[in-house]
C-alpha cells in the first residue's frame, strides 16, 4: 500500500476521545519494546511519526495514527513491563479492555511479538482475551533479520505452535530493520480494511 500521508490525531486516554469519523481501525498490541513504533513506521515509510523509546512502558495511552485519511492504527499501551506501577497498569488494562471490547470500528488486531523468543505467558494470554472476544488476530513476529536464515523456519514454527492460532489468524515474520514481509503484512492488513 501506497502511504501519501500519516499523522497523529490523538493521544487518548478514554472513550470521549476517541476519533468519532467512523473508519476502520487496526489495533497494535504487544510487550512493551517489542518494536510496534518501528513497525508503524517501516510500514508508512516514516523515520519516526510513531516514536520509539529505549525506555519501555512509554506509551500510556491509546495512540491513533490517521493513514491516507482511509483508516487508523492505534498503538494501544505495551504490557509486561514491571517498572509501572500496579494502579497504573490496572488503568491500562481498563482502558484497553474497553476499547478492545466495545470499540465498533475495530477491524483486527496486530499482536506485536519478538521471533527470536518464544511467546511470553502475557503474549498468550492477551491472545486469548482477544479471540475470547471474537477479534480477528494477525500475528507480526519482529526481528526477523536477527534471526538466521536456517533457523527461521524453527522459529516461526515455534511461534505458531505456541499460540495455536484458530482458524483465519496468521503469523507474518517481519523486519523493521530490512522490511522484509512488508507487503505481507499490508496485504493481511487489507484484508480487514476492504479498501
Amino acid at each position: 500500500m501506497k502511504v501519501t500521508k500519516a499523522e497523529i490525531v490523538i493521544s487518548a486516554v478514554s472513550q470521549q476521545q476517541y476519533p468519532n469519523d467512523q473508519l476502520p481501525e487496526i489495533a497494535l498490541a504487544g510487550r512493551s519494546n517489542v518494536g510496534k513504533s518501528s513497525f508503524i513506521n517501516t510500514l508508512i515509510n516514516r523515520k519516526n511519526l510513531a516514536r520509539t523509546s529505549s525506555k519501555p512502558g512509554k506509551t500510556q495511552t491509546l495512540n491513533f495514527y490517521k493513514i491516507n485519511d482511509a483508516f487508523y492504527f492505534v498503538d494501544v499501551p505495551g504490557y509486561g513491563y514491571a517498572k509501572v506501577s500496579k494502579k497504573e497498569r490496572q488503568k491500562w488494562g481498563k482502558m484497553m479492555e474497553d476499547y478492545f471490547t466495545k470499540r465498533s470500528s475495530l477491524k483486527a488486531v496486530l499482536l506485536i511479538t519478538d521471533i527470536r523468543h518464544e511467546p511470553t505467558d502475557d503474549d498468550l494470554q492477551m491472545y486469548g482475551f482477544l479471540k475470547y472476544y471474537k477479534l480477528p488476530v494477525i500475528i507480526i513476529g519482529t526481528k526477523l533479520d536477527k534471526v538466521p536464515k536456517n533457523k527461521r523456519a524453527y522459529h516461526v514454527k515455534r511461534t505458531e505452535v505456541s499460540f495455536q492460532l484458530e482458524a483465519g489468524d496468521m503469523l507474518i515474520p517481519f523486519s523493521a530493520e530490512t522490511g522484509e514481509n512488508k507487503d505481507g503484512a499490508w496485504s493481511s492488513i487489507r484484508h480487514y480494511l476492504e479498501l
